[in-house]
């Protein structure tokens, strides 16, 4: 039944459907106008209309291959099925996944990525002409603080260690963060300290006040190699935060992949400032953020909200891989961004 709701929202484009593929959630469609996709979205109509905004922009400033939205023929963005579900048609295209092991491809990204914050570093560069409606700090996803989040993850951390303090009888997960939260917690706390001496403060207001905007989930997934080109989509959580957040996560990915080889990760910040020059609070925003033992983080609190009847056999291969990750890295924070820890 689903799959007939899915047809009949693509009658309302005026495009020919030759075929569709149907994935998880989503239609390929193969039209008159090249590939697109059809996904189920829970955008408002708003902030839709401000990404087609973006990404139009994007597209005719640039020459950039993005998913830009495509029109209903009654000038909508968004079309409701018969059984009240929301759908997006998008542009799309026949490439594969960035390879993330592959140097060629990942420093094209930071470059791709440089282009898209230069591109979108202000609210004058992407606001729509006749003003009107603007994508906030929280629409699509959330700018925080980074010192009230690292203080947030901390907090977690610690509460982590006493439930699991409390415990009579700890299984193999909870022996490793208890054997390893004092070293992980002190980097946590040095990372913090050092944020508040830092120029990151300003850095975070300054790009909420000027609007700069982020991709919100810059990864390989998210990327499509196409011959000698990329296409970078997955927009839906853009919004307005420190731009150099996107290089952080996506050279955190892509570090964990090259065991935090130094050549691997300058050649990444050499790509993106090839598009766009970093400042100095961005570059010590992304080391700091790099010394964070996120992973370590991540997996407690993900234990801690789960069913600890049970923990499965990768949750204690995470949180080991989260401490051997956090040893390989001191020397390319130093060596990199002279951080020592």
């Amino acid at each position: 039944m689903r799959e007939e709701y899915e047809l009949e929202v693509l009658e309302k484009y005026d495009i020919e459907v030759k075929g569709t593929r149907r994935i998880r959630g989503a239609f390929f469609c193969d039209t008159n106008e090249g590939t697109m996709l059809l996904k189920e979205t829970k955008m408002s109509a708003r902030r839709a209309s401000l990404l087609y905004s973006v990404l139009s922009r994007l597209e005719k400033r640039q020459g950039l291959r993005v998913d830009t939205p495509v029109f209903a023929g009654d000038g909508e963005l968004l079309v409701t099925s018969a059984d009240g579900t929301v759908y997006m048609l998008k542009r799309w295209f026949q490439g594969r996944e960035c390879d993330i092991r592959q140097d060629a491809e990942v420093e094209r990204a930071a470059g791709k990525l440089g282009i898209l914050h230069r591109e979108t570093g202000s609210r004058e560069l992407w606001e729509p002409e006749e003003g009107g409606a603007g994508i906030g700090a929280g629409a699509g996803g959330t700018a925080r603080d980074p010192e009230e989040e690292i203080r947030r993850h901390n907090r977690e951390l610690k509460k982590v260690r006493s439930f699991i303090r409390g415990r009579t009888v700890k299984n193999e997960f909870e022996s490793i963060f208890l054997e390893n939260f004092e070293n992980m917690y002190r980097t946590a706390e040095l990372v913090l300290e050092r944020m508040q001496d830092s120029g990151c403060g300003r850095l975070f207001r300054d790009s909420i006040r000027d609007g700069c905007l982020v991709h919100g989930d810059y990864n390989y997934h998210n990327l499509l190699v196409i011959r000698e080109d990329m296409a970078v989509t997955g927009f839906e959580h853009i919004h307005v935060d420190v731009q150099a957040d996107d290089l952080y996560y996506f050279m955190r990915k892509v570090m964990e992949k090259h065991r935090w080889k130094r050549n691997t990760g300058q050649r990444l910040i050499e790509a993106y400032e090839e598009e766009r020059k970093l400042h100095p609070a961005e570059l010590e925003y992304i080391g700091l953020c790099l010394a964070y033992p996120e992973k370590f983080w991540k997996t407690a609190s993900s234990y801690y909200h789960s069913n600890k009847a049970w923990i499965p056999e990768k949750s204690v291969e995470k949180l080991k891989l989260a401490v051997r990750q956090n040893e390989e890295k001191y020397g390319f924070l130093e060596d990199l961004f002279s951080l020592r820890f």
